[in-house]
């Protein structure tokens, strides 16, 4: 059985997995703190939760974080992070489509006292802007709340930002459901 994301499900949805699982419903918010507020990698740090309840939990689901598989520097600190997507998404968060790996590009840019990422909300693009290279290599398909979220959450500058932009890959109005996450 493949275990589910934590990351990218709202408080509420995590409330629900609490509840569904027999835990008490204020576990869902002890979750999502854990998740969105403390940056956990995995269920066993979320030590306000029972042993009990943490094990269960892992039956189920993981974290979900991934870190990049590449990352490239310059000399002006600017830092390209490269993340892997296990597919192509379609309407369906788990649903997976095409070739098994793709992968989408983030960017970190330090100016002063204010740091920007520049992330990504889907694989590809269908817009084909003529000024856009993402455009010419076709859309393969959404990026997933966890997916995005991911790009924020495992890096290591991420309590220095200042700025997050939808400049990456993809039209984040075409992916607004996700990018609103």
């Amino acid at each position: 059985m493949k275990k589910k994301r934590l990351l990218g499900m709202t408080p509420e949805e995590l409330k629900e997995v609490a509840i569904q699982l027999g835990m008490p419903r204020f576990a869902g918010g002890q979750i999502a703190k854990w998740l969105y507020v403390q940056h956990v990698t995995s269920i066993d740090e979320m030590t306000n939760l029972s042993k009990a309840h943490r094990e269960l939990l892992k039956e189920h689901f993981i974290v979900g974080a991934t870190p990049p598989v590449d990352v490239q520097c310059s000399v002006d600190g600017t830092i390209k992070y490269l993340f892997e997507v296990q597919g192509v998404r379609g309407k369906e968060q788990d649903e997976v489509k095409g070739p098994s790996t793709l992968y989408v590009e983030t960017v970190y840019i330090p100016d002063g006292d204010r740091a920007t990422l520049c992330v990504s909300c889907q694989v590809g693009c269908k817009m084909n802007c003529l000024f856009c290279q993402t455009g010419k290599q076709g859309f393969l398909g959404q990026l997933t709340k966890a997916d995005i979220l991911n790009q924020i959450y495992s890096l290591p500058e991420r309590d220095k930002l200042t700025n997050v932009v939808f400049m990456g890959q993809g039209e984040p109005m075409d992916n607004l459901d996700n990018v609103l996450c």
